[in-house]
C-alpha cells in the first residue's frame, strides 16, 4: 500500500484497525505525511505482524 492510497484511506482504516485491535490507541494509529514507516513499524510492534502482513492486513479492511 503506497502512501497516498495509505493516506486516502487512513481515517476508515483507522476505525476498523481500533475494532480488531482494541489495545490500538489514536497515538499509536496517528498518520503524518511521509511517515508511513513509522506508523507500519508502530502497528507491528502492537499486532506482533511483519510489514507484509499489515500491509496485507489493512488492504484486507
Amino acid at each position: 500500500m503506497d502512501e497516498l492510497e495509505l493516506k486516502g484511506k487512513w481515517n476508515e482504516l483507522k476505525g476498523k484497525a481500533k475494532q480488531a485491535y482494541a489495545d490500538l490507541t489514536d497515538d499509536d494509529l496517528k498518520y503524518e505525511d511521509g511517515k508511513g514507516d513509522e506508523l507500519y513499524g508502530r502497528l507491528q510492534q502492537k499486532t506482533g505482524k511483519t510489514r507484509e502482513e499489515v500491509v496485507d492486513w489493512l488492504k484486507s479492511l
